[in-house]
């Protein structure tokens, strides 16, 4: 048995890996064995449901922050549309429409440092309604916001926070410079404090280097995070980053398979970039992932959602 399988074998046993452990196998290692042995922790320690998500853009455009990445950024020169809080009808249908297609989980995404005052009660209102009305989780993604803010989410039947860390601590700096690493981390734990779960990930290919990744994979484990979305960056003209060269499928996979290693109870969760793959990233799906951002109307993500349940059906999981 290879030092990949064995050391699989062990975290699905209950070995869960720390900084102090050397990790330099994941960078190392042949990358067909470090997915397999990824692929059977999946199967081990979160079975073969795949969990699938849909998101609405409930606010877009104007941003006061400066992430490189970012298209919502008022200091990027991009052609975002800017509209204000979406009315609430608009929002609880399109939640209609996901559950009836069969997605189960649904979140409002809002640019902007914050969401506060009216705003925030407009949300609250919709996840209020959404919640009496329909049989799915909701999440909630409104920035930096404060835990009696956080609170109201959750009176309002959000189960789940977003708070994307974007990057390891090292890096963020290169990435961010209008609020911090540990702005980020604060969020993670007040969510958790009035009983939130935590989606957290971040974003690959912004010129990190595959050490900032294994420190962001250890970053979410020691914050218990349930859900890690990664994003493979798609350069948007106008922002800081839109040189960037793409990443490998290869480079990606290996990302992946880490963080199934390192987070081994999570969803692992396929968000923008995985139309960057073969086959919408079919791959990442025996590779570690379990779980993806899906939905008619996405561009950056992949498939639309009959084509995502036909693809994973297919391969032998549930939804």
């Amino acid at each position: 048995m290879s030092i990949v399988s064995e050391l699989a074998e062990e975290i699905a046993r209950g070995r869960r890996l720390t900084r102090d452990d050397d990790l330099s196998i994941f960078g190392e290692a042949g990358l067909e064995e470090l997915c397999d042995g990824a692929d059977m922790i999946r199967r081990e320690l979160c079975g073969d449901h795949v969990d699938l998500c849909a998101i609405i853009n409930g606010r877009s455009g104007g941003c006061s922050e400066d992430c490189k990445f970012c298209a919502q950024s008022c200091r990027h020169g991009t052609d975002i549309e800017h509209y204000g809080f979406l009315d609430r009808q608009t929002i609880v249908d399109d939640c209609a429409y996901h559950e009836q297609k069969g997605v189960r989980r649904y979140s409002i995404v809002t640019a902007g440092r914050n969401l506060t005052g009216e705003d925030l009660k407009k949300a609250c209102a919709a996840y209020r309604e959404m919640h009496e009305k329909y049989d799915i989780g909701l999440c909630a993604s409104h920035g930096l916001l404060t835990k009696e803010e956080l609170q109201m989410l959750k009176d309002s039947g959000v189960e789940m926070y977003h708070e994307n860390i974007e990057t390891s601590r090292r890096n963020f700096p290169n990435i961010c410079t209008t609020h911090k690493f540990e702005d980020k981390i604060n969020g993670i734990r007040m969510a958790h404090e009035v009983g939130l779960s935590v989606c957290s990930g971040g974003i690959i290919g912004m010129g990190e280097d595959f050490s900032d990744r294994v420190d962001m994979a250890l970053t979410l484990a020691e914050e218990k995070v349930e859900s890690i979305p990664l994003n493979v960056l798609i350069p948007i003209k106008g922002t800081a980053l839109e040189g960037m060269e793409p990443l490998s499928e290869d480079e990606i996979l290996r990302t992946i398979a880490m963080f199934r290693f390192i987070c081994p109870t999570a969803y692992i969760r396929l968000a923008a970039g995985r139309n960057t793959m073969t086959d919408s990233g079919a791959r990442a799906f025996r590779s570690g992932a379990n779980a993806t951002i899906t939905g008619d109307m996405l561009t950056t993500s992949g498939n639309n959602i009959s084509q995502d349940k036909e693809m994973l059906t297919a391969m032998g999981f549930t939804l």
